[in-house]
């Protein structure tokens, strides 16, 4: 056996050696380490769910994953301190499709309770939480454990290009191939470990893993402005440039609005006055960071 498994670890070398290859390796989870000494560091938490729905205001949680690392200042992932798991028993049945694409039967939630207070103490000394769609992910956190509310986040699916720095998209699979490896997608704290190796991947073009690249962007503030009470015929020209439509069910405006750089407001307010109200407006615009970026509150 560990001469076969030397004999693929030879292949695996020879082929990735050939511009004509690419080698895809299995992801073995990093071992836990305890926080190194002598050395700055701070603590984040990668975080993912996995939900009966995409409604999380009724849909539940069905399992979280977490891990839990210590990054220097500049972004540089130093080791994994630890992991979380757990799986929790909806009030109904599992929807077959949430099934299909997770694996999570009824069966296997049966039971099970994630403890509220152990999510509490794993998350307490972090800095920072990353989902790879926090949009989703932090609404769902806040609503079953309210410390996520006051954490920092990031995401790592919208506050880098991927694009822009070679890849495909910014589908997890395809990131993490990208950075040479493949794990079993859909488990909460799969995805967290795959997380974890795509954002220790050094970008080419900046030289740098990209969780420095991330944390850069969370840490400037963003502004989101309210287009309000727009023609019904300009939705196509809003659209075009990148607003979103707000159905007001949520608690906050019934409106289109788009979240630009503190140096886009000026052109932001200009494109609103001269294409949209064709008047002199004050639009609504409301400052996020990332304490409050990607929450239910904002």
């Amino acid at each position: 056996m560990l001469q076969q498994t030397t004999d693929l670890a030879a292949m695996a070398e020879a082929l990735s050696r050939s511009s004509d290859y690419r080698v895809l390796r299995r992801l073995v989870p990093r071992i836990p380490l305890s926080r190194p000494a002598g050395q700055e560091t701070r603590t984040g938490i990668l975080l993912d769910t996995e939900t009966t729905g995409l409604d999380h205001r009724k849909d539940e949680i069905i399992e979280l994953g977490m891990v839990k690392f210590d990054y220097t200042p500049d972004g540089r992932i130093v080791g994994v301190r630890d992991t979380f798991a757990a799986f929790d028993e909806p009030s109904a049945p599992i929807p077959p499709e949430i099934t299909a694409i997770t694996g999570i039967t009824d069966e296997m939630v049966a039971g099970q309770r994630i403890d509220d207070a152990a999510v509490s103490a794993f998350v307490d000394d972090a800095v920072i939480t990353i989902a790879h769609n926090s949009g989703f992910d932090r609404k769902f956190a806040e609503r079953y454990w309210p410390i996520f509310e006051h954490k920092a986040w990031g995401c790592s699916a919208t506050e880098i290009d991927w694009r822009e720095h070679g890849f495909a998209g910014a589908q997890l699979g395809y990131l993490l191939n990208g950075t040479g490896f493949f794990h079993q997608a859909h488990r909460a704290v799969d995805d967290c470990h795959a997380l974890l190796e795509v954002l220790d991947f050094i970008l080419p073009t900046t030289g740098a893993p990209a969780l420095a690249l991330l944390l850069e962007t969370a840490r400037r503030p963003t502004l989101r402005v309210w287009a309000e009470q727009t023609a019904f015929e300009l939705k196509d020209s809003l659209k075009r440039r990148g607003y979103r439509w707000n159905d007001g069910s949520d608690g906050r405006p019934k409106s289109w609005f788009i979240d630009v750089n503190e140096s886009g407001l000026d052109d932001e307010i200009a494109f609103l006055r001269a294409e949209i109200y064709m008047r002199e407006v004050e639009p609504s615009v409301q400052r996020l960071t990332a304490f409050t970026r990607f929450s239910c509150r904002a």
